[in-house]
């Protein structure tokens, strides 16, 4: 196990024995990943590599730059670097 999972396990023990809601689970398995994303507004889809989260927000690296996304913006999260057909285990 690496020291980023232990800190999130550690995490999501603490929050809930303070009873705050525990963070999304398939998150840390989609960093690193190239993704899609489609915002409930419409419009284009997001595409780029996910580096990194907190509660409220996505940090997604396009090809353009840095991007900072709200979550309760967005529709779908999809994995692009899956082949067709693929289950991922989240």
């Amino acid at each position: 196990m690496t020291t980023n999972e232990v800190e999130q396990e550690t995490d999501v023990k603490e929050m809930k024995s303070t009873g705050r809601q525990a963070p999304p689970q398939f998150l840390p398995k989609l960093r690193g990943k190239k993704i899609i994303i489609r915002l409930i507004s419409g419009g284009q889809p997001v595409t780029g590599t996910l580096e990194g989260y907190n509660p409220y927000e996505i940090l997604i690296q396009t090809a353009k730059g840095q991007l900072l996304v709200f979550k309760h913006a967005i529709a779908t999260i999809e994995i692009v670097d899956e082949p067709k057909g693929y289950r991922a285990d989240i």
